[in-house]
This record gives C-alpha cells, sequence and structure tokens, in this order.
C-alpha cells in the first residue's frame, strides 16, 4: 500500500517543480531597504538603514543558497534536465555582467578617444598620473592568470574524482584571489588621485573597483565551494555549484584583462607614471 501510495506520487517528468519559497518576496523587500538606505546615505539623512538592508541580503542569499544545496545534494531534485537549465541561466547571468561592464568601457573609451576640453583635450587628462602598468596591475594581472590555472586544475580533479587535487586547487585559487584584492587595495591606498578629480579618476574607479567587487564575491563563491567539497557534496557527475563558481571566475579573468591592456597599458598614454 505504501510503495502504490509512493508510486501515484511519483513525478513522470525530469523537470524540478520548486516548492513555494518565501526567499524572492524576502530577497525583494531586502534589496527595497537596501537601495532606500544607499540613497539616504548619500544624501546624509541616516547611516543605520543602509547596514541592516546589507544584513538583510546577506541573509537571504545565505538561506535560499542553503535551501538550493540541499535540493541538489540531499533530495536530488537537480536531474540532468535541471542542471541543463541552470547552466543556460548561469550563462544568461555572466552575459547581463558583460553589459554592466560594458557601460564602464563605454564611458572610458568616449572620454578617453574623444577628449574633451575639460581634460585639456588629451588624454590621460593634464595633471593626472596614472599607475606604471609594467608595476602592480602586471602583477595583479600574473596573480589572477595563475588562479584561473588552478581553478581549472581543480575542475579536473574533481572531474577524476581525486578530492585532495580538488581541494588544493580551490584552496590556492582563494588563496590567489585574496591576494588580488590585497594588491588592489595597496594600489589605491597609493593612487595619484581621488575619485571625484574628473573623468579619468572616474571611470578608472567605477570599471576596476567593480571588477575587484566580483572578485570578492567570486572569492566568497570559491570558499563555499571549498567548504562543501571537503564536506562531500560534490561529485564527477553532479558538480553543478562548482562548475558555476568556475565560469564566474574565468569570467572575473577575462573582464580584467580588458582591463589591463585598455585601462592600464592603452589608457596610461606612455606615461609619465605615479611613483610609489
Amino acid at each position: 500500500m505504501t510503495t502504490s501510495h509512493a508510486a501515484s506520487h511519483k513525478p513522470n517528468h525530469p523537470y524540478h517543480l520548486v516548492d513555494p519559497s518565501p526567499w524572492p518576496v524576502v530577497g525583494a523587500l531586502a534589496a527595497g531597504v537596501l537601495a532606500v538606505g544607499g540613497v539616504l546615505f548619500m544624501h546624509g539623512v541616516t547611516a543605520w538603514l543602509l547596514p541592516v538592508g546589507f544584513l538583510m541580503v546577506l541573509a537571504t542569499m545565505f538561506f535560499w543558497f542553503r535551501d538550493v544545496v540541499r535540493e541538489a545534494t540531499y533530495q536530488g531534485h537537480h536531474s540532468p534536465v535541471v542542471q541543463i537549465g541552470l547552466r543556460y541561466g548561469m550563462l544568461l547571468f555572466i552575459a547581463s555582467e558583460v553589459m554592466f561592464f560594458a557601460a564602464f568601457f563605454w564611458a572610458f573609451f568616449d572620454s578617453s578617444l574623444f577628449p574633451k576640453e575639460a581634460t585639456g583635450g588629451v588624454w590621460p587628462p593634464k595633471g593626472v598620473l596614472p599607475f606604471d602598468p609594467l608595476s602592480l596591475p602586471l602583477l595583479n594581472t600574473l596573480i589572477l592568470l595563475t588562479s584561473g590555472v588552478t581553478v581549472t586544475w581543480a575542475h579536473h580533479a574533481l572531474r577524476e574524482g581525486d578530492r585532495q587535487g580538488l581541494l588544493q586547487g580551490l584552496g590556492l585559487t582563494v588563496f590567489l584571489g585574496l591576494c588580488f584584492t590585497g594588491v588592489q587595495a595597496y594600489e589605491y591606498s597609493h593612487a595619484a588621485f581621488g575619485f571625484r578629480e574628473g573623468i579619468y579618476p572616474s571611470t578608472f574607479f567605477m570599471a576596476t573597483g567593480f571588477h575587484g567587487f566580483h572578485v570578492i564575491v567570486g572569492t566568497i563563491f570559491l570558499i563555499v565551494c571549498w567548504f562543501r567539497a571537503y564536506r562531500g557534496d560534490f561529485k564527477p557527475d553532479h558538480h553543478f555549484g562548482f562548475e558555476a563558481a568556475a565560469w564566474y571566475w574565468h569570467f572575473v579573468d577575462v573582464v580584467w584583462l580588458f582591463l589591463f591592456i585598455c585601462v592600464y597599458l592603452w589608457g596610461g598614454g606612455g606615461g609619465p607614471y605615479a611613483v610609489h
């Protein structure tokens, strides 16, 4: 009787119909609180609403992804067909991120290819000392490219069932991501210009700063994957969570290459550079 009852409730399709969840509504509320808090903070009205909204967003992300991990690892809802949909979703998300950075590159090239009177008709603008691209920016480029190699090593180790190689590769990738963030923070602290000192500083800090934010997000993503790998959540044929993190990290790598070539190398105008 029990067997026939279970069979009658077994889905006859490979798709996952998600149970009612509070997190979309809670996430929208948290994002609204964060946005209002940000606006009020920038107008100097109040500061407490911004951290509250930020904590709400973090809590929503934690509990929502916890539920997704449970559905994938323990409840078996992520069938091969569902994983294909997840891959398409991740690809579309990365495509939206590409367009996000395209806006910053557009602003940078519009200002640099057609210098305005406010910049003195030259690029970089008069009085601006850009970073030497062959110093800290080159070091960060090597760090990030190396991290792309280590995350690929971890992915291949996972597919081969090499748990130790997976943990080592992921650990090195996280370490290199933290090193990149540390070097960029040091670079910012020694900048010869401020964010509000013209179009060059604004476009520079917006493009490289948002990339740095993505590196931090990707590093957290990989840290979570390391703990999940240590716990044994990933299997050679079932590891979309790690695969999505690896895709995101490679995307961060590619964006940095464009930033290094366009903003640091070409955008620096061949010097003179700031001395650190």
